[in-house]
């Protein structure tokens, strides 16, 4: 065990200022996908995949609401009247909610919203949450130095077992040696960084990621400093031995005591527990899972105010939200494709065959959810955050989201003299993800 914390001191030590990512983050994160497209980039390989949005370099992801860092999210958060009027126009009629922040200005913040505190089960939305209880804890145990809680997502590297299996969707594996990729499902063997596990659970959404690093978010606020001593055997001795009310109790206010501190209620978002069955062995759930457009706009305009945990967090937070990974739903609308885009999708849907026999994936004749969180960045200095919910039964609403994403693109661009083609709905309404990973 001394050996381990003498090895993570130096880690520490020769990590000191590397806290950033994105394609250029692979050296500050150790996250071996932005190796492979990094390397694309340098050797001017063609690469199709992503956008040209994508390809921030670290220093250019910035807070974009500093500047009212001491501004109330309450305050904030008051409904422009026109604003609001143009954004329902382009809400189809039934199951969709949506809040809406334009902070192109941050002096002249422009906000509107519709049916925002209608609740709908997140998803992989809820993933965030798990984002964020991680970053939590690692501020508790490491107060004074956000450097220190960066070189221990980079270095210290936890194994799957079986928390990260059951999910039938698939991470990236990039062996660096081989320059070779593979796309599986998560193993119990698997061993990442916490880094990695984080962006598995973000980048492609996997279930078993999210779980991994549910249980290390709850080993660091069960163990405080001693989690830096923990190996696999002790941890899962602890889940053994302790009651499961107790390792509930615990999983329930992990993840959802940050989001109580940032001012979100229990009815505006929480997250009832882990994203795969077999995590469910000693840890329960509690409450249920709920999301509004108003309390996911709450957390991401306090990010943009560098108020999650705290400034350096959020900016990283913010870091493992930009998307450089194919997009898909509300982030896959043309008008983005040259914009960066900090991005969570979530579905959860089920079918019920005895009415329909050929009910279809991302179109549940029972229930249909499908939602959309994004921060957008466009070259143009547009900048604005949306967040859209809908549970549309029968009907994958993938297209209905690309929709919606242009035509505020257009209501919020409006002032600015670009010229763009006119989007039609019809061109998106086959324009659906069957296979995706939220």
């Amino acid at each position: 065990m001394k050996t381990k914390y003498i090895l993570l001191t130096v880690f520490i030590v020769a990590s000191l200022g590397f806290v950033n990512y994105p394609i250029d983050g692979y050296e500050t994160t150790g996250i071996k996908r932005l190796y492979q497209l990094r390397k694309f980039q340098l050797d001017s390989v063609k690469y199709t995949r992503i956008p040209a949005g994508a390809y921030k370099k670290l220093a250019d992801i910035k807070l974009n609401l500093l500047s009212k860092s001491k501004d109330s999210v309450q305050d904030l958060l008051v409904s422009d009247s026109d604003f609001e009027r143009k954004l329902k126009r382009i809400i189809p009629s039934g199951a969709y909610s949506m809040a809406v922040m334009d902070m192109s200005n941050p002096d002249k913040l422009r906000y509107a919203e519709h049916r925002e505190n209608v609740g709908y089960q997140p998803g992989s939305v809820g993933k965030i949450a798990v984002l964020l209880a991680v970053f939590d804890q690692l501020e508790k145990l490491c107060p004074d130095s956000f450097e220190e809680r960066a070189a221990y997502l980079k270095n210290i590297k936890v194994t799957s077992r079986y928390w990260g299996t059951g999910d039938h969707h698939t991470i990236p594996v990039y062996d660096i040696e081989k320059d070779r990729l593979t796309k599986r499902k998560v193993v119990a063997n698997d061993e990442f960084s916490l880094y990695e596990w984080l962006d598995h659970m973000v980048s492609v959404s996997n279930n078993g990621a999210a779980s991994v690093m549910y249980r290390e978010a709850m080993l660091m606020a069960a163990f405080g400093q001693e989690y830096f001593f923990l190996d696999a055997e002790k941890a899962e001795t602890y889940f053994k031995d302790t009651p499961r009310d107790s390792l509930t109790n615990l999983a329930n206010t992990v993840v959802n005591k940050p989001l109580r501190d940032l001012g979100i209620s229990e009815d505006e978002w929480r997250l009832g527990g882990m994203f795969t069955r077999p995590a469910g062995k000693y840890v329960g759930r509690k409450g249920g899972s709920i999301g509004t457009p108003k309390g996911l706009m709450k957390f991401l305009v306090q990010l943009e105010q560098g108020k999650v945990v705290d400034k350096a967090s959020s900016l990283e937070m913010k870091r493992l939200l930009y998307l450089t990974d194919r997009r898909i739903r509300y982030a896959k609308s043309p008008r983005l494709d040259s914009a960066a885009v900090y991005f969570k999708s979530g579905s959860y849907y089920k079918c019920d065959r005895v009415k329909n026999p050929n009910c279809a994936s991302y179109a549940g004749n029972v229930f249909n959810y499908m939602n959309s969180v994004i921060i957008v960045e466009q070259p143009n200095g547009v900048k604005y955050i949306a967040c859209l919910m809908s549970n549309v039964l029968s009907k994958n609403s993938a297209g209905a989201h690309m929709y919606m994403a242009s035509k505020l693109d257009d209501i919020i661009d409006e002032a600015n003299a670009s010229k763009k083609p006119i989007i039609k709905e019809e061109e998106y309404k086959n324009d659906v993800d069957e296979d995706d990973n939220n």
